[in-house]
């Protein structure tokens, strides 16, 4: 007897985002449906205005959707309200972002801490995960300087630390290399490669083609829709 395969960690059905602007009704998504197998590496693109941001909004659990359905690890969270969102957000999703958004008077160890402190984990063990965190991603002997004592890679790479710490299902990244040179954006995507070849879920959000190329599959949106998929040969 076959087993069952597994659920995918992203079920997305139908899912339709109006923003009301005044009299305006703006159709950000338009019925996106994709799923994302636990372990794969997708790239969202699309031009501006694509809806591509809103995507990875409700995908994170910033924004809840207008209509249709999104599963995440094989729970219905669109339509959680704002507290249950905080807590899938806090357990399921590490959020990497262009601009670190690291805190700037605090220790590289102690901005990997955060997530932990909302979680409600003890001390001592936010210390030690934290650590092996930073160690993960190279900066174990950089754990005790601020933020601007570090390079901008090394900084990504404290945000990316920071992401991982809480064990979460999935990494969302929103333009991580946008403020890097490209040798420093080559090493952070360097970074997410290990990390995916070591079984974490990776969604991207970019804009450059490049950066793309890293990921299983690249999923293409305009106006609000899904227009090409492509997948890379492993």
């Amino acid at each position: 007897m076959n087993p069952q395969p597994s659920a995918p960690l992203i079920e997305i059905r139908d899912l339709v985002k109006v923003y009301e602007m005044g009299d305006v009704q703006v159709r950000a998504l338009d019925g996106v449906s994709v799923d994302v197998a636990r372990g794969e590496f997708v790239a969202v693109m699309g031009p501006s205005g694509s809806g591509k941001s809103t995507l990875m909004n409700l995908i994170g659990c910033l924004d809840t959707p207008t209509s249709g359905t999104y599963r995440l690890n094989r729970n219905e969270v669109s339509r959680l309200d704002d507290d249950e969102l905080a807590r899938i957000r806090n357990r399921e999703i590490g959020f990497v972002f262009q601009t670190f958004n690291l805190l700037s008077r605090t220790s590289a160890l102690e901005n990997v801490e955060v997530p932990l402190v909302y979680a409600g984990v003890a001390r001592a063990e936010r210390r030690r995960r934290a650590q092996e965190t930073l160690q993960l991603v190279g900066l174990g002997d950089r754990m005790h300087h601020q933020p601007n004592e570090l390079s901008g890679g090394q900084r990504q790479r404290v945000a990316v630390a920071r992401a991982l710490v809480n064990g979460p299902s999935l990494l969302l990244a929103d333009e991580p290399t946008g403020n890097l040179d490209s040798r420093t954006g080559d090493e952070i995507m360097a970074l997410f490669d290990e990390l995916n070849a070591k079984g974490n879920t990776i969604v991207l959000v970019t804009h450059e083609e490049d950066i793309a190329h890293h990921a299983h599959r690249v999923v293409r949106l305009r106006d609000g829709r899904i227009v090409e998929e492509q997948r890379r040969e492993q």
